[in-house]
């Protein structure tokens, strides 16, 4: 498990020098300042394709960003052509990176982003549209936000159904803990709808363990070095109350895994969540019980894809069905028995995508509960 203490430390490194060259790459758009009213333009052709993002040195989001270069270069463009929005998990430097954008290229960019919280997809929404820019949506955005509200240029927003997966791994976790004792969830951000619904499956899935008892839910914000934090101070609280552990996605696996190594604890049952190649081969091993793919390389590819074809009016959004403006990306779970085929299909080498298939993967439009 010596990766996973090199990954904490290497990603303090990846993290300080992400962030100097996003404020480098950043700093004339920033003195754009924000976005001024704009009329809404037609179509354009050769539109700057951007991805704002949270953290490349996380590789479920390298994996997202691959996608997006790899659409890039069907194009017959470098992938350097991508324009990368890196805002630190900040929602106020995601609205303001998109807005410095905007303010630079007005409606010739296509954007694909996830706005990092759900309040913060509405303003990204509308800077977008004032614009005339076209824009794809992942994972977080509030019920009452959708798409066809605006027109053509806000194109799509995709998210998965987290909470059914999230409940497998639950009951996994807890068949391997004797479906009895004490389970502990380290979640993403409190805010973010993926944390929400994967704290939801684990509550779900307790109703039918009566004799397991959630002894805390933490937020690790998503981050290896924080759920390490927060695992340690959970050993130091419950100790051998503690039979398993269920984390909201692999990053957050690594460091619980860490600090169950740093006190010597062996054998503790562990799932999570994204399907990352290291959490995989840790399932391949029986370290981790269970890992989710969401396929973030295609959906990574296919978010820029809609907003650029959009942009170029290859196609017009608001003449799709809704299915097509908002809808589940992709889920498959990974355990043991199935590990290593899973990484050879899907990890040791990208699969070959047609970026032009726009829903094919998809698993049908958002319900929302009442």
């Amino acid at each position: 498990m010596s990766f996973i203490k090199k990954f904490i430390e290497q990603e303090t490194v990846n993290r300080r020098n992400l962030l100097l060259a996003s404020a480098y790459g950043l700093g004339g758009l920033a003195a754009l300042g924000a976005l001024g009213p704009n009329a809404v333009r037609a179509a354009t052709a050769n539109p700057t394709i951007a991805w704002s993002y949270r953290d490349r040195t996380n590789p479920y989001w390298n994996y997202i960003v691959s996608g997006g270069e790899a659409f890039v270069e069907s194009l017959g463009l470098p992938k350097t052509a991508l324009v990368n929005l890196i805002n630190e998990g900040s929602s106020e430097k995601s609205l303001a990176d998109v807005k410095a954008l905007l303010g630079k290229n007005g409606s010739k960019v296509a954007l694909a982003i996830d706005a990092n919280d759900a309040p913060n997809c509405r303003p990204v929404v509308e800077a977008v549209a004032a614009a005339g820019a076209y824009v794809s949506t992942i994972w977080n955005k509030t019920d009452d936000l959708h798409p066809w509200d605006f027109g053509d240029h806000y194109v799509s927003h995709m998210t998965w159904s987290d909470e059914g997966p999230a409940e497998q791994t639950a009951r996994i976790l807890m068949d391997a803990m004797g479906k009895k004792g004490g389970v502990v969830h380290l979640g993403g951000i409190a805010s973010n709808n993926p944390a929400i619904e994967r704290l939801n499956g684990l509550k779900k899935a307790l109703k039918d363990y009566p004799d397991v008892q959630l002894l805390d839910a933490q937020p690790a914000d998503w981050d290896t070095q924080k759920a390490n934090q927060v695992m340690a101070g959970f050993i130091t609280r419950y100790g051998d109350e503690i039979k398993g552990v269920h984390c909201a996605n692999d990053t957050i696996a690594y460091g619980v895994l860490e600090a169950l190594r740093a006190e010597g604890i062996e054998g503790m049952p562990v799932v999570s969540y994204d399907g990352n190649q290291q959490a995989v081969e840790l399932v391949a091993k029986g370290q981790i019980l269970a890992t989710v793919f969401t396929n973030p390389y295609w959906g990574g590819g296919i978010s820029a894809a809609l907003a650029y074809y959009a942009a170029t009016g290859a196609f017009k959004p608001s003449n799709e069905p809704k299915e097509h403006r908002e809808f589940y990306g992709p889920t498959i779970l990974v355990t043991p028995k199935d590990a290593l085929e899973f990484k050879a299909k899907y990890l040791d080498t990208n699969p070959k995508y047609d970026w032009k298939d726009f829903w094919g993967p998809s698993k049908g439009q958002i319900q929302y509960k009442s």
